[in-house]
């Protein structure tokens, strides 16, 4: 019994102190968002309200259906996956050197308490579209969607056809493995399943269903 309160005692003290810590974090990552705001909401290429209405429903029907109505996460909505685009945001505007594990719990938190709090739904969009990273091209990481229409299709985004930013969409989930250029098939393939999705062909089976293969 003693041995047992003993346990105890040492999972509540550990608790406790996880607690105080992520507490610690959270006010750190608060003490660094207005410099962050600076650096992430100015000199944009794209903005949310210049592109078309139908390609925006179109990102968030793949990366983030619920964008709107979560509080910065999302363990719920089918398709949506494990990360939402506020998490995504987070993983590069608040982390220098991010790893799966304890630094996952932290993006989570930072990402419902700070960053969904001190953004709007817009702003967040709109530093995605401009920072998202989307593969990699003659040894230079691609950011934004402007600068990989001008990269992968030698012309500004505004000027693509649907199935071409489409392609673009696809790289998301995996901007390497679906790369336009370097593997153009699967991205193909990537396409035609979220053109399911957008057509209500294929409805996500639950959360983790985001290649839209079950």
């Amino acid at each position: 019994m003693r041995v047992l309160k003993y346990g105890m005692s040492i999972i509540i003290l550990l608790f406790v102190s996880l607690c105080i810590y992520e507490s610690y974090l959270l006010k750190q990552a608060q003490d660094k968002t207005p410099e962050i705001r600076e650096r992430f909401l100015n000199g944009h290429e794209v903005i949310w309200s210049d592109m078309p209405k139908h390609r925006l429903e179109m990102l968030l029907k793949v990366e983030d259906p619920n964008f709107y109505n979560h509080d910065g996460v999302d363990f719920q909505t089918p398709g949506a996956g494990l990360t939402t685009i506020t998490q995504g945001l987070t993983k590069f505007m608040y982390f220098d050197d991010f790893r799966p594990g304890f630094k996952k719990i932290e993006q989570t938190l930072i990402a419902k308490f700070v960053l969904d709090k001190q953004f709007t739904k817009d702003e967040q969009l709109s530093i995605f579209l401009n920072h998202a990273y989307l593969g990699g091209f003659e040894g230079k990481g691609i950011r934004g969607f402007q600068k990989a229409s001008e990269v992968y299709f030698g012309t500004d985004l505004i000027n693509l056809s649907d199935e071409q930013y489409l392609s673009l969409v696809a790289m998301l989930v995996a901007p390497n493995a679906l790369h336009i250029k370097k593997s153009p098939e699967k991205n193909a393939q990537r396409v035609k399943r979220i053109e399911m999705v957008l057509d209500g062909l294929y409805v996500p089976k639950d959360l983790t269903d985001i290649f839209y293969d079950r």
